[in-house]
């Protein structure tokens, strides 16, 4: 059966997706890594760093992780390593706040800068209209990042 230009444009995207998120992945691990923690580690940093500072449950819960032992190993290397402090939550002194520690979080910038100079290069070639669906279509896939992770986690 042939496949219309459409389907193709799609088959073909997908597979482009597919090799961004390859490519993403050896990224993190290649600054993880020159960072001395791991994938996780860095990630759990890097929602800290989009978020904002949160409880070790918060951090598991997005994270996909247990909220027993893996978190706490999570921030425990991540406050050896200086990356995240620990302090009890002004509001409630049971609770302990995770913040991460922006001058060392920015030193891992310099890690990220030739992507950043990379994708900037390119947009700078793109139409406004452009950009903004490339914005709309990546808010539009990391709203549903959520549910897939969900559906995945349900597979047998």
């Amino acid at each position: 059966m042939k496949v219309s230009t459409r389907e193709q444009m799609a088959i073909e995207l997908q597979l482009a997706m597919q090799r961004t998120t390859m490519w993403t992945v050896l990224l993190h691990h290649t600054v993880a890594g020159k960072a001395g923690i791991n994938v996780t580690d860095l990630q759990c940093l890097n929602l800290l760093s989009l978020d904002g500072p949160m409880t070790p449950g918060q951090l598991a819960q997005s994270m996909g992780l247990t909220t027993g032992g893996a978190i706490t190993a999570v921030v425990d290397r991540l406050e050896k390593a200086g990356f995240v402090l620990r302090s009890r939550d002004p509001d409630d002194r049971r609770k302990v706040i995770i913040e991460p520690v922006r001058d060392k979080v920015a030193a891992l910038g310099a890690y990220f800068e030739p992507i950043g100079r990379s994708v900037m290069t390119r947009f700078a070639t793109y139409t406004d209209e452009q950009l903004e669906f490339l914005l709309d279509s990546a808010r539009s896939n990391n709203e549903a990042m959520p549910d897939v992770i969900k559906q995945v986690q349900a597979l047998p």
